[in-house]
């Protein structure tokens, strides 16, 4: 894979304006929040996918299980419908004039029994070159723009020095043409809070950064994964299959086969049964080579500092509505060291970055004017100001913070105050 032509850039600076607290929710809308659980052990379920029956609204759960949906006071019979690998569909509905606070949802367990009458599928290579010729069949056919909550975190060892978030809106171009220069992302609403302390300060250029939906939505970017090219240099299995959405997935790893100049991944592509729409990935650097890795992931860096990086990791989900799959949502975790030349001992980071579309728009789509739009090269921390506004939250969903989240801003505020 080539590396990504987008800039994140962690500096961390000594002042901040933002504060990281949710605003109400405008009058049109009420939340529901609550927390989703599997039934099987009674623990919180991370990363489920939680929607709006019928509509385009969503967002996913927190490490902690916990969700928060603004739902348009005007939606007739609401009804919110939970989503997760190896689970069965959950729902329950939710309603303006009942209690929608500490709403607790549960998951069952998809049956073994069912996903054994999958036909096993003898040759997973060629399972993924029939997924990739169907990608403009299986994927948006037209432009659309979505509304995107974007968060990234740096830590310190384990202790929060930098939490960014922001709205953003994505322009998408149809996927029958499978390259991502046309795409945009605008950033609608955006603020940061950062520690104030002289040895937080670190200045480097990493991948990543708000123009993540962009170039790593790898059933629309080539280049990331799924050209024929790429998947030469991987060996492919059959897996278990898995339950996903209430649909049957087949489910083939990777790993390299080949040593090209730049690194490879090994992983899991989850492939729909029906459909043969790919549905999630999930895939991790092969940083074994650490030139090749950090050659591929950093851009910048001071004189004399040693970056060594440790894990580099993805999760991507696709949603399908009407017979045709979106991009849902993009995690990704970085883990690197630092140190100084001459010094005894180094620094363990940790940066995650998520993003979560909360609403799209079919149809008939103004594209975001390039003037407008959050360019490959921006950093966001420089900009964070330009978006920064009292009333940040409005009526856009967001991931909910986990508790460890929260606690790490009071900490990050008092110590700016």
């Amino acid at each position: 894979m080539k590396p990504p032509a987008c800039l994140l850039l962690v500096l961390l600076l000594l002042t901040s304006r933002a504060t990281l607290q949710a605003q109400e929710p405008a009058a049109d809308y009420f939340t529901a929040t609550g927390v989703v659980l599997g039934k099987e052990n009674r623990k919180p379920l991370e990363n489920v996918t939680v929607s709006l029956w019928g509509t385009n609204i969503g967002t996913v759960t927190n490490a902690d299980g916990l969700f928060s949906l603004k739902i348009p006071r005007q939606t007739p019979s609401p009804r919110l419908v939970c989503s997760h690998l190896r689970y069965l569909n959950s729902s329950l509905a939710v309603s303006a004039r009942n209690d929608a606070d500490r709403l607790t949802i549960w998951m069952l367990p998809a049956p073994a029994n069912v996903l054994k009458e999958v036909v096993v599928y003898g040759d997973a290579r060629r399972l993924v070159d029939e997924a990739v010729a169907k990608i403009a069949d299986n994927y948006a056919d037209q432009p659309n723009l979505s509304t995107a909550f974007y968060r990234e975190t740096i830590q310190k060892r384990k202790r929060y020095i930098s939490i960014s978030e922001a709205v953003m809106e994505v322009y998408k171009t149809s996927y029958e043409n499978r390259t991502v220069g046309r795409d945009r992302v605008q950033v609608e609403r955006g603020r940061r809070l950062l520690s104030p302390k002289k040895g937080d300060t670190l200045a480097i250029k990493l991948s990543g950064g708000p123009t993540v939906p962009t170039y790593m939505d790898l059933a629309k970017n080539a280049e990331v994964l799924l050209h024929p090219d790429e998947l030469n240099h991987y060996h492919f299995e059959m897996e278990t299959s898995v339950n996903l959405d209430n649909r049957i997935q087949y489910v083939v790893s990777f790993r390299p086969r080949a040593n090209p100049p730049y690194p490879l991944y090994r992983g899991k592509l989850y492939i729909d049964y029906e459909r043969l729409s790919f549905t999630r990935a999930e895939f991790e650097m092969d940083v074994s080579n650490r030139v090749k890795a950090t050659e591929a992931i950093l851009y910048k860096k001071p004189l004399g500092l040693r970056f060594r990086p440790q894990e580099v990791a993805y999760i991507i989900t696709y949603k399908e509505q009407a017979g045709k799959s979106y991009l849902n949502y993009i995690r990704n975790i970085l883990r690197f060291k630092c140190d100084w030349q001459k010094r005894l001992f180094s620094s363990p980071y940790t940066v995650v970055t998520e993003m979560v579309t909360t609403d799209r728009t079919l149809g008939q789509v103004t594209r975001i004017p390039y003037k407008e739009a959050f360019k490959t090269k921006d950093v966001f921390v420089d900009k964070v100001d330009r978006y920064w506004q009292e009333d940040f939250w409005k009526a856009y969903n967001i991931i909910e913070p986990t508790q460890s989240l929260e606690n790490a801003v009071d900490k990050l505020r008092k110590q700016a105050d």
